[in-house]
């Protein structure tokens, strides 16, 4: 759930109480672990990321973007924290590998997608387990890390992107158009089959 603020506070104070309470507790050990990085809004939630003034690339998908590392947002059904570097680079198995048995150690139970921790209350987290986490990958780490995923792949040029969308769109619309045309002819013969 994309929220339209535009700074942190904005965004914190847009929400419940409860929820409030929440991300506020997980931002403060997230701040008290970071090194590096910036918070600020990215994506409609609050993010964590690189700055350009350390890494001018910015993010591949979008330059003008800095380059993510995590975020924290309150979602419709619960709150959500994103910590990218738990799968990017060659590190990040070890590093997901040893997120997941020290959370099994600290007894709380993990709700994990790829990068995303998904949680309803603030003592559903092993707080200190996340410190830990975003402490083992700074900035430079981070960098270094995914820079390298990105050397390692194949570069395509700008055509061959716009190529592979065009590709991409035009399939998805063929689909669609044949899903179409399929239903009429069922329908024709539905009322076909009713006149007699």
């Amino acid at each position: 759930m994309q929220s339209k603020a535009t700074t942190v506070t904005e965004y914190l104070a847009s929400l419940p109480a409860d929820r409030r309470a929440a991300l506020e507790a997980v931002r403060k050990v997230i701040k008290a672990n970071l090194d590096g990085y910036e918070e600020g809004m990215q994506y409609g939630m609050i993010g964590y990321y690189v700055p350009h003034s350390t890494f001018p690339a910015g993010y591949h998908c979008d330059p003008k973007q800095p380059l993510p590392f995590g975020g924290l947002a309150s979602q419709k059904s619960h709150m959500s924290l994103y910590l990218m570097g738990l799968y990017v680079g060659e590190g990040a198995s070890e590093l997901t590998r040893w997120f997941q048995d020290a959370w099994k150690k600290s007894g709380k139970k993990l709700d994990m997608g790829k990068a995303c921790i998904r949680f309803k209350k603030v003592d559903d987290l092993a707080l200190d387990v996340l410190g830990q986490a975003i402490r083992r990958m700074p900035a430079k780490k981070y960098v270094a890390e995914y820079s390298a995923v990105l050397a390692s792949r194949t570069p395509k040029s700008r055509a061959e992107i716009t190529a592979d969308t065009a590709r991409k769109k035009a399939e998805r619309a063929g689909k669609k158009a044949g899903k179409t045309a399929a239903k009429k002819p069922a329908a024709k013969k539905g009322k076909a089959s009713s006149k007699r």
